[in-house]
């Protein structure tokens, strides 16, 4: 479709470029519509140097880097925020006492495509939910649009792409939730995979904010549309909205998935995964037999207990996307624990790590990277060597690690600090452990 009448000629102040790829494509495709755009960004010109190179060429795109500046949030007729910003932002709340709108990339591409559009929100599982209904869709032929909170993808810069056949698959974290609720809508197919505390640096510890941006993927949501809870979090979402949910509501398990189907991807939370992606198909009418295929065959969604590497009997994952305990956690269930070496470690986000430090002891190794949550726990894990750089902990955990064992990079905490993201952080371990002899 063309979308370019919304934002020809119109001033758009971006807030948040990012190097993640989203914000670049959300700046160039608003430039390529003519509009106005001023891009704001905290970070500096030369940390963003990979990203402006990307838009330098646009005369109708302003930056403003290092900082943000009130007067770029007045006088506009949009303010697009990325994820991270502060719920007590003085530039949002100057751009609202202007009453210019403030959106999301996410919920802007929903109300403007007017497509159906499947949600999937949760602290663990959501990316790899996402891919299995992407998956499933495509084996049944359907057209469709993978957006969101996925690496490099502008989900507003895929309008262009829009027809009235398609259908949106949008993994949603809490703050491109956050973006919905502000927007007064949810998706037309939502599913909530689990629910644990996450970002208390950013929610100001408080767990219930976090859980009440999540909740903005069903609030909204009509009768005629589905719910889909993950057994997990089921009962605390029906305890705390079951009066105002209107949608049909579906609670499932891996008990749900049937036994006979067989995946590629280890672990049983990935059957359980694959069962709320079965519910999601169902639900859009389409064919077990189509949706067993395209599971069987998944190989799962990059850093996320990604098998990179077996060497000399030694098998290497990429878990680089476990940002939390419970991640962790999950990525150890699916292993062998006893012949685990687990790099671990990074920045605080104010967790409760006492479930993750219980079960250390049965692993045969743990390895630690610098960060300000490894200096928490060290104190509990007085054997673990920290290292500063990625490549030390590489050489470690091959140097421990025999026939029949598996290294397995399961951070637990944020990449904050050592590297410019999770991606990066992934992208370095998976570059060492292939240039590993």
């Amino acid at each position: 479709m063309d979308a370019t009448a919304h934002f020809k000629n119109k001033k758009i102040t971006i807030m948040g470029l990012g190097l993640l790829g989203r914000g670049v494509g959300d700046a160039r495709y608003l430039a390529e519509c003519g509009a106005d755009l001023i891009v704001t960004d905290l970070k500096t010109h030369e940390q963003l140097a990979e990203s402006v190179a990307q838009l330098e060429s646009f005369k109708n795109i302003t930056f403003v880097l290092g900082e943000h500046r009130l007067e770029d949030f007045r006088d506009r007729d949009l303010i697009l925020k990325a994820a991270g910003v502060p719920l007590d932002s003085i530039y949002i709340a100057e751009a609202r006492m202007h009453a210019i709108p403030v959106r999301m990339s996410a919920d802007l591409f929903a109300e403007i495509s007017g497509i159906p559009c499947v949600g999937i929100t949760g602290t663990r599982g959501k990316s790899t939910v996402t891919h299995m209904v992407h998956s499933i869709l495509k084996e049944a032929g359907k057209k469709t649009l993978l957006g969101g909170n996925v690496r490099g993808v502008s989900t507003l810069a895929l309008l262009p792409e829009v027809t009235p056949e398609h259908v949106a698959v949008l993994e949603l974290d809490s703050w491109q939730c956050q973006g919905w609720g502000d927007a007064l809508m949810s998706p037309h197919v939502a599913v909530f995979t689990t629910l644990f505390s996450d970002h208390l640096n950013y929610y100001k510890e408080d767990p219930a904010i976090y859980f009440a941006d999540k909740a903005n993927i069903f609030l909204y949501q009509k009768p005629e549309d589905v719910l889909i809870l993950g057994k997990q979090c089921a009962p605390t979402v029906i305890d705390a909205y079951g009066e105002v949910i209107e949608s049909k509501t579906l609670v499932v398990d891996e008990q749900k998935f049937p036994e006979s189907w067989e995946l590629r991807i280890p672990g049983q939370h990935n059957r359980y995964n694959a069962a709320l992606a079965l519910a999601v198909a169902r639900a859009l009418g389409i064919p077990d037999e189509v949706s067993r295929r395209a599971l069987e065959s998944f190989t799962g969604v990059p850093g996320r207990l990604e098998l990179i590497r077996e060497r000399n009997g030694v098998k290497v994952y990429n878990d680089t996307t476990a940002t939390t305990p419970e991640a962790t956690l999950v990525a150890l269930s699916a292993l062998d624990v006893a012949h685990v070496v687990l790099v671990m470690g990074g920045a605080d986000k104010s967790l409760d790590m006492s479930a993750l430090l219980a079960k250390l002891p049965e692993v045969k190794r743990v390895i630690l990277l610098a960060g300000s949550g490894t200096e928490r726990i060290h104190g509990e894990l007085s054997d673990a060597p920290v290292y500063d750089t990625l490549a030390s902990a590489v050489d470690d955990a091959f140097a421990h690690a025999s026939e029949g064992d598996t290294i397995l990079f399961s951070p637990a905490f944020a990449s904050f600090g050592m590297f410019k993201n999770e991606y990066d952080r992934g992208d370095q371990f998976n570059e060492l452990v292939q240039e590993h002899d």
